[in-house]
């Protein structure tokens, strides 16, 4: 099975970067001519252009990157990438990110190309440019690039050059393995050139659809599913995954909500605003329609100490490493994310919502000295007849692992007149009470069910005694 692409997603930020410190290299007079960034357009032309670094992603096997000197399209070397086996106890999948220390202007070039070959035939999950570990503002991502033992040539077309002038993101890259076995790729030549030859073609935001969004003043919402095609050199269109700051955005009424030029909704007072975008003068498919409803009222603050809690998200206290606080799981999940911040207060955002899974199984959570589990919850919806709210605790008992034979679970139902729309709904659940745990020395989820895809937002998730 290939590995899940939303943990690949979530592991952007680095824990380990090597700078390769080809400094030396770097032709200083001609820098002081530009006056401005280099506008070197190799990234690795048989040795890594200068100033170039890499950097693994979090989760990531570090030693899956090499350079090769056997296995080359031209010239003396080549990337290699050695994608681990599932369980590799190394890391769970290839991933990393080429970087530039002080940034290029890539403002006369049109594309990322390189060449590329595989042990076996493959489909690599993401390859691109735009990561710099910083904002990633100008991210590109090409998804399930089709690799065999044959070199290729693969072109990535820019969005809009003219935004490149200080870039610092030159490639990256994140696959795992292809039914549980890991595999090596090489590539070689990557630069960026002036094609020529590339059209664009649609885009969309929101993945094309018209969504409207309930929301409150001082909260910001990201636009997301922002994708381009264009028409490539062999007349075949390509689809790219492309962030929102190649965009330009509108707002229908400022005096509701704005947008900033990387795609973020703000509003700033109660009322009606359509967000829409277009691409290099083009308008997008698809829009946001911001539903202010005016002030947003927090859930309380928890006055617990925190010595008496175990929190698993709240702003008040220290949370526990968190696996996730949305498990995706497919296909019977209908549960999307769309978390949110006012003021400093960080909410989880269901939307769509029938169940989700929070876990947090690294490690287990050893909750026997605990006596509750607390939940906040606002339905901002209507109460439809016979709407429920289950609260799923599990425990992944004594060997710690899901479906290891030993898991235990209970499951807690809300219902009207508990539930209420616009208010918050505190949630306690005495350990007592949970017949179906047969132990909490090994807490790993909480599931919430009973969704009728609306929305629904969560604060304070905590043990305590």
């Amino acid at each position: 099975m290939k590995k899940n692409k939303n943990l690949l997603v979530n592991s952007w930020y680095l824990l380990f970067v090597m700078f390769f410190n080809l400094s030396c290299d770097r032709e200083l007079s001609e820098d002081a001519q530009l006056a401005t960034f280099s506008k070197n357009p190799n990234v690795f032309i048989d040795e890594f252009s200068a100033g170039l670094g890499y950097g693994a992603f979090s989760g990531s096997k570090y030693s899956a990157f090499s350079v090769d000197t056997q296995v080359k399209y031209q010239g003396t070397s080549s990337m290699r990438f050695d994608v681990p086996n599932e369980g590799d106890p190394a890391g769970s999948y290839a991933g990393g990110a080429f970087i530039d220390q002080t940034g290029r202007n890539l403002t006369e070039y049109d594309a990322l190309t390189f060449w590329i070959k595989s042990s076996h035939a493959a489909s690599l999950n993401e390859i691109g440019f735009g990561m710099d570990f910083g904002q990633n503002k100008f991210r590109v991502t090409l998804e399930n690039v089709s690799i065999n033992t044959n070199w290729q040539k693969v072109i990535i077309p820019i969005p809009d050059a003219s935004k490149l002038t200080i870039e610092k993101g030159m490639f990256w890259y994140s696959e795992g393995p292809e039914n549980g076995l890991g595999y090596t790729f090489w590539i070689d030549n990557v630069k960026y050139e002036k094609l020529g030859t590339i059209a664009q073609g649609a885009s969309l935001i929101l993945n094309g659809s018209n969504v409207t969004q309930t929301t409150f003043v001082g909260m910001e919402t990201n636009i997301t599913g922002v994708k381009a095609t264009f028409n490539m050199p062999n007349g075949v269109n390509q689809n790219l995954t492309i962030s929102p700051a190649y965009l330009n955005f509108t707002s229908s009424n400022p005096n509701t909500a704005t947008v900033n030029s990387s795609g973020v909704v703000s509003s700033i007072n109660a009322g009606t605003s359509v967000v829409t975008a277009n691409f290099n003068g083009v308008p997008t498919t698809g829009s946001m329609t911001i539903n202010c409803l005016g002030t947003f009222t927090p859930a309380p603050t928890p006055t617990r100490n925190q010595a008496n809690v175990i929190s698993v998200f709240s702003d008040t206290y220290s949370n526990i490493p968190v696996n996730y606080y949305n498990g995706y799981w497919q296909p019977w999940q209908t549960t999307t994310s769309n978390d949110f911040t006012v003021q400093g207060n960080n909410v989880l955002h269901y939307t769509n919502f029938n169940f989700v899974g929070i876990e947090f199984s690294s490690p287990t959570v050893n909750a026997t000295n605990m006596t509750h589990l607390h939940i906040d919850a606002f339905i901002p919806g209507t109460i439809a007849p016979g709407r429920q709210l289950r609260v799923k605790v599990v425990d992944f008992g004594a060997n710690g692992v899901f479906s290891g034979g030993d898991d235990t679970s209970h499951s807690t139902t809300f219902t009207v007149p508990t539930l209420v729309s616009q208010s918050w709904i505190p949630i306690d659940i005495p350990f007592t009470a949970m017949s179906g745990l047969s132990g909490r020395a090994h807490l790993a989820q909480i599931i919430l069910e009973g969704g009728d895809g609306s929305s629904i937002y969560i604060d304070n998730v905590y043990l305590y005694n």
